[in-house]
């Protein structure tokens, strides 16, 4: 190898390093969980818990990450959380770690999908007994234009992409038959 290859292959993987240390650094520099911006206390049987909202206030449609950390830790508890919309429609999770941060309980992207005031319902088993608690939390409209003219605004240029290559394979096909017809003669 001549010292010319040796150098554009020296420059070549410094540029793919370099590259790569950029490709990364967005992904190291983030924490391993949102900010906690709000927390709400309840005392759930004998176990208080500091419920923690990573957005505030909260909208309906907008995702975002709940934390549950009862005082003493997660370990030797289990429990259940029953989220009650303002309907009365409930839906019922097992506490499970947060996935960006293994030391407390949480839901990670998570959205209410209506304005009101919601209820979540603890139920945690731990070494003190069984407990139960609840938690009201109010919430607001969905950000943004009304979720039907998100869908129209954001469905325009495909039906537009749709309808172009439906005129040009209408206008394509159109000459090709014109242009076999004649060959056959």
């Amino acid at each position: 190898m001549t010292i010319h290859n040796r150098l554009r292959a020296m420059v070549a993987m410094l540029c793919a390093l370099v590259a790569l240390s950029i490709g990364v650094a967005p992904a190291a520099a983030t924490d391993p969980l949102d900010y906690v911006v709000h927390t709400e206390h309840v005392q759930v049987g004998p176990y208080p818990v500091t419920v923690g909202f990573t957005v505030w206030p909260l909208r309906a449609m907008q995702s975002l990450d709940f934390t549950f950390e009862p005082d003493g830790g997660i370990a030797g508890k289990s429990g259940t959380i029953t989220a009650i919309a303002p309907d009365g429609q409930a839906e019922a999770d097992r506490l499970s770690r947060h996935p960006r941060n293994r030391e407390v309980w949480g839901l990670d992207v998570e959205s209410l999908n209506s304005p009101g005031t919601w209820t979540l319902r603890f139920t945690i088993d731990g070494p003190q007994g069984e407990g139960t608690g609840d938690l009201t939390v109010d919430v607001l409209t969905q950000p943004g234009p009304p979720l039907v003219l998100s869908w129209f605004v954001g469905l325009t240029p495909l039906a537009l992409t749709l309808v172009f290559f439906a005129v040009v394979w209408i206008r394509t096909g159109a000459s090709t038959r014109s242009h076999s017809g004649s060959r056959d003669e």
